[in-house]
């Protein structure tokens, strides 16, 4: 379990929010705003790394689902986090997180459907629970480098 304390717990709630917020949100925006946004952080990309191929439809297509995943692993690490601040079994601390994050994937999705422009998308479903599971895997092995850095001492 890792520690708790009213500041942490404050802080992982109003980070989950944030990120929520941002997932959503990105996901409330029509396609032309959407596509909008990809381009423009496109060509920013563009500029500091010159070597991606970001000047493609397919180059934009992939920097969209490298955020997709991004920001799934972002609320995976937030949610293990979280949960690992309540339960005390291990497998808790990675199962609950994953089926929250998978829930939160498929309603960025149904979010799609009612926005202009946009689709729901069972492809967009799964990359982003494997950046859940990814930001979940980070923590776990944050936590177990640290408590074996611990233990050395």
């Amino acid at each position: 379990m890792l520690k708790r304390s009213k500041g942490r717990e404050l802080v992982c709630w109003s980070l989950l929010g944030l990120i929520l917020a941002f997932i959503w949100g990105n996901s409330i925006m029509p396609g032309e705003t959407s596509g909008a946004v990809s381009g423009w952080v496109g060509e920013l990309l563009r500029t500091l790394l010159p070597f991606l191929p970001l000047d493609k439809p397919e180059g934009i297509h992939i920097l969209r689902k490298i955020a997709h995943f991004s920001e799934f692993a972002v609320l995976g690490f937030l949610l293990c986090w979280r949960f690992g601040m309540w339960v005390s079994k291990r497998w808790q601390w990675v199962a609950y997180p994953v089926g929250c994050g998978v829930a939160a994937a498929g309603v960025d999705e149904v979010i799609q459907v009612f926005s202009p422009g946009r689709y729901c998308s069972i492809v967009d479903v799964g990359i982003d629970s494997a950046g859940v599971v990814t930001g979940v895997l980070a923590l776990v092995a944050m936590c177990w480098v640290w408590k074996r850095l611990r233990k050395e001492r």
